[in-house]
């Protein structure tokens, strides 16, 4: 099964309804690893924020999977807007990960120069690689979100990455972020 996966950043510390708090993480974590080995995942497909994406980049590595990794813009220009500006300690993973993504030719760069049209990209092009990648290997796609479950408006990110899988027809898998699920 090839993964195709979008989903929260970890909370900003002043965030007034938390949607990916830093203390759920290990929970978070354990039910990503969960779902990939359920899946069968041989391929995860993501873009690699601090959060969702590099919890599932860590696991999908511990795993031995293929990972391959869609960024909207520059690595550093990403990282500095999209890794290390909220709480944790998101670089070092994000450069590991990079690093091995990179040097196995798994890391596609969209070159976009706007933010919000590019980050909505990068949710096309996540999809685009995965059902391509599964075409290619003879196996199924499906698409994952890890997220709160609570739409923040037009402009949420992870909701729009999930009607554009429902709208492929690709099956859907969520995954809470939430500590009481």
């Amino acid at each position: 099964m090839i993964i195709a996966l979008a989903g929260r950043r970890i909370d900003e510390p002043d965030a007034k309804t938390p949607s990916f708090p830093l203390a759920a993480v290990p929970i978070v974590r354990e039910r990503v690893r969960k779902f990939l080995e359920q899946q069968r995942a041989s391929v995860l497909v993501s873009s690699a924020a601090c959060g969702a994406d590099l919890v599932a980049l860590e696991e999908a590595g511990a795993l031995g999977l293929r990972r391959r990794v869609v960024l909207p813009f520059a690595p550093k220009r990403f990282r500095k807007t999209s890794v290390i500006d909220r709480p944790g300690d998101w670089g070092p993973i994000y450069d590991c990960v990079l690093a091995e993504v990179e040097g196995r030719d798994d890391l596609l760069v969209l070159d976009c120069s706007g933010e919000e049209q590019c980050y909505a990209a990068v949710n096309s092009a996540i999809l685009d690689d995965a059902v391509a990648l599964a075409k290619a290997a003879g196996e199924h796609a499906m698409a994952a979100i890890v997220w709160d479950a609570r739409a923040r408006g037009r402009e949420d990110l992870t909701r729009a990455f999930m009607h554009e899988a429902r709208s492929r027809n690709l099956p859907l898998s969520q995954i809470a972020t939430t500590v009481a699920e």
